[in-house]
């Protein structure tokens, strides 16, 4: 039973993304965001959810990253034509990692410490000089692996979805780093 309907579920989520896939990615992005954050929470130990944090992290995945993700694959296919092509891809992939890879961690950053902890601007400009270059080398290691499958395997519908589940993981990575670096500076 719980087979078809999770078939069902799922058949009536590629209807959704065939109708309407700005709305589809968008929501998709923000749930995957907020689960992300949930299950980050109770693995750093926070005792109760932090909810105008989850919240907030949620409309950044949904009102950013999924829109933003939606239409930057559709440029790149525009701007290369659709081609898979081994050289194609890595073009794809060299100017992703070159122009919305930092712009994406920089926006973070600033919406993270702005918005979410709410600090004062100059404590936000201080942790990106301290902190943003190594996170962009950090993203540099792993992300053009994931952009390659995604653009070389993954058809255009799909591709912000396995953007934002490969996130999903990254963002549960970054703040147990996070977590780790804080616990060892306190010792």
């Amino acid at each position: 039973m719980g087979s078809s309907a999770n078939k069902g579920l799922f058949h009536q989520y590629l209807v959704q993304l065939q109708r309407h896939p700005l709305r589809t990615k968008a929501i998709t992005a923000g749930v995957l965001s907020g689960i992300s954050d949930l299950v980050s929470q109770k693995l750093t130990g926070i005792q109760k959810i932090q909810l105008r944090r989850l919240v907030l992290k949620v409309l950044f995945g949904a009102v950013y990253l999924g829109p933003f993700g939606h239409f930057l694959y559709i440029m790149l296919d525009k701007i290369f034509k659709g081609k898979k092509d081994s050289k194609t891809v890595a073009k794809k992939v060299v100017l992703e990692q070159l122009t919305s890879s930092p712009w994406n961690n920089l926006l973070f950053m600033i919406y993270y410490g702005s918005i979410i902890e709410g600090r004062p601007w100059m404590h936000v400009k201080t942790n990106i000089k301290k902190n943003y270059p190594s996170v962009q080398l950090t993203a540099w290691t792993f992300w053009p692996v994931v952009g390659w499958v995604n653009h070389q395997y993954v058809p255009l519908q799909f591709r912000v979805i396995f953007h934002s589940l490969v996130a999903f993981g990254w963002g549960i990575f970054l703040n147990l780093r996070a977590r780790s670096l804080t616990l060892t500076k306190a010792k």
